[in-house]
């Protein structure tokens, strides 16, 4: 499942085949072009370094890993920023930044959000609700995230994988919003796989996936399945362009699951794209991010 070498000391790996990249030599390859990638991004942006919100989970262990091995460990900061954080997942942050050794700064949004919810929440939209108070959680965290690049020079590195992103599993412009996704291709399983070879503490992969939007938020319980069972639909679906009722067969999985997530990916396109405009006199949004010939030599990285 790997292909030749790009002839730039990265190995590019294939995804056309039906399995993930969990393999040894898949994981490497996948760990070589990921720490490749933050690289050329931050150095061909101009930035400094890289800042990671640690939440105590698999997906910012291992980014802010990936980080380190990129950049080295004085030009990565984590943040930690708990508002409804179980204190053993805070405390894992810590511990895992300290064991990055990167700088590592704490900082509760909880006072943040009462003050919100007292005071601006019932002027705008009275009785918003849960949902409404978690994606304000993502975006206020998002909000420290970019103020912190922006005052060091760093670029946001997210978090987010691919099982997420297909999913529309993300706050617009929370954790939805940052300047690279270094594992935005793997899907969760291949994330564990991956945070397992590089050494991430298994107690880490195996712990149950939060967004931790609000106390006792699991992944499972929002999208009603664990990603043992959606990953293989959203792989052949997706990815194979099957359909849903072909592949029922070879997945572990229910048809009201597999429909699901079908349907939580056609529903969420909207939150993969850049926000549209009219197309006036046919201008458009200039949303695939490519620019005039003329201009190519002043294009940096981002």
């Amino acid at each position: 499942m790997v292909s030749s070498d790009t002839g730039e000391g990265v190995t590019s790996v294939r995804t056309d085949g039906p399995g993930f990249l969990t393999e040894r030599d898949d994981l490497t390859a996948v760990r070589e072009e990921a720490v490749a990638f933050i690289r050329d991004k931050v150095t061909g942006a101009g930035a400094q370094g890289a800042v990671v919100g640690l939440s105590g989970g698999v997906d910012s262990t291992l980014t802010a890993h990936l980080a380190v091995q990129a950049l080295g460990s004085d030009r990565v900061l984590g943040l930690g920023l708990p508002a409804h954080t179980d204190e053993d997942n805070a405390q894992e942050a810590r511990t895992m930044a300290e064991g990055l050794g990167i700088e590592f700064r704490e900082v509760d949004l909880r006072p943040l959000l009462d003050l919100f919810e007292d005071h601006v929440a019932p002027e705008v939209a009275p009785g918003g609700g849960r949902r409404a108070i978690g994606n304000l959680t993502a975006r206020l965290r998002m909000c420290a995230l970019y103020y912190a690049a922006n005052a060091r020079s760093y670029l946001v590195c997210g978090t987010a994988n691919r099982s997420e992103l297909l999913l529309g599993y993300f706050t617009k412009y929370g954790d939805g919003g940052a300047d690279l996704f270094p594992m935005g291709d793997l899907y969760k399983t291949e994330v564990q796989a991956l945070a397992q070879q590089v050494g991430v503490p298994r107690r880490i992969v195996a712990k149950e996936p939060t967004a931790d939007l609000w106390a006792g938020q699991t992944d499972a319980e929002d999208l009603g399945a664990r990603y043992s069972e959606i990953d293989p639909v959203l792989r052949r679906v997706v990815d194979r362009s099957e359909r849903v009722e072909d592949v029922l067969d070879d997945v572990d999985a229910s048809p009201e699951t597999a429909e699901t997530v079908a349907r939580l990916y056609v529903d969420s396109l909207h939150k993969r794209a850049v926000p549209p405009t009219p197309g006036i006199d046919d201008r458009g949004t200039g949303s695939s991010g490519s620019h005039p010939l003329h201009l190519a030599p002043m294009a940096s990285g981002l």
